[in-house]
């Protein structure tokens, strides 16, 4: 495996690629690397022939209180288990690198509607960093295949949106999520919990199928269904920032008897850690 920190690096590596007729795959990532993350590469290399990671802890995708300072950094390990899940370059630049003017004076990419609803409502500015991030991502690496996991569903969508509205030609592929045994989604802040938190936040999940099953197997309105979500939630010692039933591809409000096409999805604190996570339900 190839590790380069310079875009111009980076870019001379993709353009032999493409001399060559290999089929490159990004996988995009923060770092912290954990099966969930390995899955990722494992799906690339289904599609590609030449799979990039990158490791990059972004800055401007987190708010002025939120943990980008404490956000887990693992470097080492981090190359060491993309090297043994078969990755073939990692691209680990610093934030002079991604943001040459400074985060301040950065281009911007911003992606109207859903970047300001769930998600981008409890985190302004978020989803701005994100598409920011991943613009220049796909300009440095070029690649034909991109892959994002599941579990940031609102993400993954922004990403579709930005892709297509930029004329991006880039396949977006989604990986399923990837859960601990408890059913809790696998994520790099999992390891803020101790062990209560832990066994607490596995009710994320328990609450996402039963709002799957309440849609499928019941006639109570939607709207009684997220409300039970919310209850069950705070019964399980969690603090609910939301749980609700959208539209899958767009994470438009459901109109009341609609049933198929739907995506649960939760956010919630389990102690001072806040998780998501989401259950396609019809």
């Amino acid at each position: 495996m190839r590790t380069v920190t310079h875009a111009d690096d980076l870019h001379a590596l993709v353009a032999g690629f493409r001399r060559d007729g290999r089929r490159i795959a990004l996988v995009p990532t923060m770092g912290n690397l954990h099966a969930g993350h390995h899955s990722l590469i494992a799906i690339a290399r289904m599609h590609a022939d030449v799979v990039i990671a990158s490791v990059f802890v972004n800055p401007t995708q987190f708010g002025p209180h939120e943990d980008f300072a404490r956000y887990p950094r693992t470097p080492e390990a981090d190359a060491t288990g993309l090297a043994a899940h078969g990755c073939d370059v990692l691209f680990m630049p610093a934030v002079e690198e991604m943001y040459p003017f400074g985060a301040a004076n950065m281009v911007s990419v911003s992606v109207p509607g859903l970047r300001d609803v769930l998600e981008g409502a409890t985190r302004p500015g978020h989803f701005d960093g994100v598409a920011s991030v991943v613009a220049r991502l796909f300009n440095f690496a070029q690649p034909q295949i991109a892959v994002f996991g599941q579990k940031d569903y609102q993400q993954l969508l922004v990403i579709r949106r930005m892709t297509r509205d930029l004329g991006y030609p880039i396949q977006i592929v989604a990986a399923p999520i990837m859960r601990e045994e408890n059913g809790l989604a696998m994520s790099s802040r999992n390891r803020y919990l101790d062990a209560g938190e832990h066994e607490r936040a596995a009710a994320i999940h328990v609450t996402l199928q039963a709002m799957r099953d309440g849609v499928l197997h019941s006639t109570l309105p939607l709207a009684a269904i997220q409300a039970r979500a919310v209850e069950r939630l705070k019964q399980a010692g969690l603090a609910p920032d939301y749980a609700v039933l959208r539209q899958a591809d767009d994470l438009g409000e459901v109109l009341a008897d609609r049933r198929d096409g739907l995506i649960a999805l939760i956010a919630a604190r389990s102690g001072s850690t806040r998780l998501i996570d989401n259950l396609i339900c019809a």
